[in-house]
């Protein structure tokens, strides 16, 4: 039992440390914050190195231009001119390891600096006066040897071939909105939103990043969002991120919707502002759902995910009820099963020792 409490208590963490891989911008002050939310002007510094040495970086520093303006940035590469941030990008045949957070938050994520990775890659940070930001991204070629991988396509020379192709990675790999993000400029991300050049994928990731930014001047523009059946999933799942606000309007949602996967997304929705506000307005609601018989097992699964990050003592009971009519299923080739059974001992575990460990 006490194994299966410390499993329990090390997921709860780890479940935390995931939503709020955000926080480590706590670390700016005040005044630094002001700074990011102000930056307009942008100085760009690149760099091209390849076997044979430093190559031209001018084709690496002209898309990095173009895409940052996007933003409406205004974009110089002449440091002698006045400038809010730097923007680096080195761009490297054989990549050198520079470093990034152990574990956990965005060094977790795809495109965080790779310690394995050694094939072509561009690293991307900045710098806020002679601060040097711990935000960094990396984008990859998808082959690792430059050399093997020139040969097969008759390219010529491998480290022309190399950032010719880490130019075309920067191309679409979406770091302006990920970085505007990071400065808090949520306004500037809802115009690249609204604006109607702006595809799918591009809108898709502004509206996660607006939630995991906590932007309230986006709730707005995200419960429209909710009308687009192509947006509203993530649109649901952010407005979570955002704060209690939101709370009524994912409710609503889980009771009334249709879209079993929009009702999924709310549900997610609710588990991540009731971690992270300590609101457990939603319990009811959730559990008046949990106890209904017909409720899908995709559904149910995610509703004691969201249960388990808002403990309450009003879910103990019925999520050990679910528990004994889940345990007398024994069917071990279905995954639907397996999962829910794996997210309501971990609710449960969550909901019956929390004030133990609160």
């Amino acid at each position: 039992m006490k194994c299966a409490m410390a499993i329990a208590i090390f997921i709860s963490l780890f479940i935390s440390s995931q939503e709020t891989g955000w926080a480590y911008r706590d670390y700016f002050t005040a005044e630094q914050k002001s700074q990011l939310a102000k930056i307009q002007t942008v100085l760009v510094e690149a760099v091209a190195l390849t076997d044979k040495g430093a190559v031209d970086a001018r084709p690496i520093r002209e898309v990095v231009v173009n895409r940052l303006s996007e933003l409406d940035y205004t974009v110089i590469t002449d440091g002698s001119k006045p400038y809010d941030v730097m923007f680096k990008v080195k761009c490297e045949q054989r990549k050198t390891w520079e470093g990034t957070a152990t574990a956990g938050g965005d060094a977790d994520l795809p495109d965080s600096p790779s310690r394995v990775w050694k094939g072509p890659a561009c690293q991307l940070n900045y710098t806020l006066g002679s601060m040097k930001i711990k935000w960094q991204k990396e984008v990859r070629t998808d082959f690792e040897d430059a050399i093997t991988a020139a040969q097969k396509a008759g390219a010529g020379d491998p480290g022309s071939y190399a950032m010719a192709k880490l130019k075309e990675r920067l191309a679409t790999y979406d770091f302006p909105v990920i970085v505007t993000a990071d400065w808090g400029q949520a306004d500037r991300l809802l115009k690249v939103l609204d604006n109607s050049k702006s595809d799918q994928m591009r809108r898709l990731k502004i509206i996660s990043l607006l939630g995991e930014m906590q932007a309230d001047a986006a709730l707005p523009r995200l419960k429209e969002a909710l009308k687009d059946k192509d947006l509203a999933r993530q649109a649901a799942e952010s407005i979570g991120g955002i704060g209690r606000d939101g709370i009524p309007l994912l409710v609503d949602i889980v009771k009334n919707s249709q879209d079993n996967d929009l009702r999924i997304s709310a549900v997610k929705g609710l588990g991540q502002v009731g971690g992270l506000q300590g609101d457990t307005t939603a319990v009811p609601p959730l559990l008046e759902i949990l106890n209904d018989p017909n409720t899908d097992w995709t559904l149910l699964t995610e509703i004691a995910w969201a249960l388990g990050k808002m403990p309450d003592k009003r879910s103990i009971e019925p999520l050990y009820a679910l528990d004994r009519k889940l345990q007398a299923m024994r069917d071990p080739e279905n995954m639907k099963l397996k999962k829910l059974k794996e997210a309501v001992f971990w609710a449960i575990k969550q909901c019956d020792t929390w004030d133990q460990y609160s």
